[in-house]
């Protein structure tokens, strides 16, 4: 009789500890530890471009103007900083170089309180570095450009190289800074009037990815 009580003691004192590792046991295989899988500790993976992606730009910003030349050197600048606004479409050749055209416009005022316009409509190509999130096109616009100031209006060459540097937000956006050079001349049939302007382009851009 002693034996059996002192083997029940014995069982009433080890069965907390079995019920405790068996819960212990059955919680471990029911919340196993989660590990990450190594691609999800990456924040952020460079997005290559492929051949037959395409952008539209959005683009506003300041004009300045540089200097004018004319036929016996550099000619007084009456044109004050304007500003200036363009769409652009670009399509990918490759995963670096791209085509596209490009439709914009420029105002600003001159000593006169008159006003420049310039409205020039381009076709461009171009080639873009990547480097993490940002994304660096250099590119070159060659068009035609109508100018008009008081009642001159003259249709000539446009030519504009340019700069850029975006920062890729998501897969559709990204957005950047731009910093190009207006060479525009005007060439009419009195060569002495000739007069080759020059201005700076100082912008931001919006740029959607499809």
């Amino acid at each position: 009789m002693q034996k059996t009580v002192y083997l029940l003691l014995i069982l009433t004192l080890l069965s907390p500890k079995l019920w405790s590792q068996d819960a212990g046991e059955q919680q471990d295989e029911e919340e196993p530890e989660y590990i990450l899988p190594e691609d999800e500790y990456i924040n952020y993976r460079q997005i290559v471009y492929m051949k037959g992606d395409q952008t539209f730009n959005i683009t506003l910003g300041a004009l300045f103007p540089l200097f004018f030349g004319g036929n016996s050197g550099i000619i007084t600048n009456n044109v004050k900083v304007g500003g200036t606004g363009t769409l652009a479409y670009s399509h990918f050749l490759t995963s670096n170089w791209f085509v596209g055209g490009e439709i914009g416009g420029m105002f600003a005022a001159t000593l006169g309180n008159n006003m420049l316009y310039i409205i020039p409509i381009t076709v461009y190509g171009g080639y873009q570095f990547l480097w993490n999130r940002f994304e660096f096109p250099l590119g070159l616009s060659v068009g035609g450009a109508t100018q008009r100031h008081v009642d001159n209006e003259y249709f000539g060459l446009f030519i504009k190289p340019k700069v850029s540097a975006f920062f890729r937000l998501n897969s559709e956006f990204s957005f950047g800074i731009n910093g190009a050079w207006w060479i525009v001349p005007q060439l009419p049939k009195d060569s002495s009037k000739n007069v080759l302007g020059n201005f700076f382009e100082l912008t931001i851009s919006a740029r959607y990815h499809f």
